[in-house]
């Protein structure tokens, strides 16, 4: 069980760092907290389950491609955080209004972010046979380890955001931008 444990929290490092950046850019409550760890403890309980059962079938591509799904996700919502940093004061003002974000873009954008940091756990349901634990336990303890990791993250980053701005989500952007781009070069053997 210690095995999986450990496996948990490096599986769930990607979802922490993404956690922490949408809390420092985004609507601060503490539902919003525990969406976002729900939306990640599920995507990366989820995942590897889905890695396991589909193993020998597409393990192969799925190891091919991998890499360049979660550049491209995580790519494309450091680009858009950017965008929003840099972008216009109005909308700035508009968030201090109280004026509230689309549901269909925090949800579509919380989605993304949670299939992107989760799609290494899918590759990391091949080994989950194994370890001694039944496979639905370790994907459970899994799934808990992200919740428990990501809902405080971004609580946190929430309560020192305000102080950064704007600042926040063009770090954000950058750090998502890296993430991927560090997932790719890990993954082609760049570095």
């Amino acid at each position: 069980m210690i095995a999986v444990l450990v496996l948990a929290v490096a599986l769930a490092m990607d979802a922490f760092a993404v956690a922490l950046v949408r809390g420092a850019a985004g609507p601060h409550s503490g539902w919003r907290a525990l969406e976002t760890g729900l939306a990640f403890g599920i995507a990366q309980g989820v995942m590897p389950l889905i890695g396991w059962a589909l193993g020998a079938l597409f393990v192969g591509w799925l190891a091919a491609v991998d890499h360049w799904i979660a550049f491209a996700l995580l790519a494309f919502l450091g680009v858009r955080m950017l965008r929003e940093g840099l972008g216009d004061e109005d909308e700035e003002a508009d968030k201090r209004a109280g004026a509230a974000p689309s549901g269909r873009s925090h949800f579509g954008a919380l989605l993304l972010a949670a299939i992107a940091t989760s799609i290494d756990a899918a590759a990391a349901g091949l080994t989950l046979e194994l370890f001694s634990s039944p496979v639905l336990l370790s994907c459970a303890l899994i799934g808990g380890v992200t919740l428990a990791l990501c809902a405080p993250a971004y609580w946190f980053a929430a309560r020192i955001g305000p102080a950064l701005g704007k600042r926040a989500e063009v770090f954000g952007g950058i750090v998502l931008i890296g993430l991927g781009v560090k997932i790719l070069a890990e993954h082609s053997g760049w570095i």
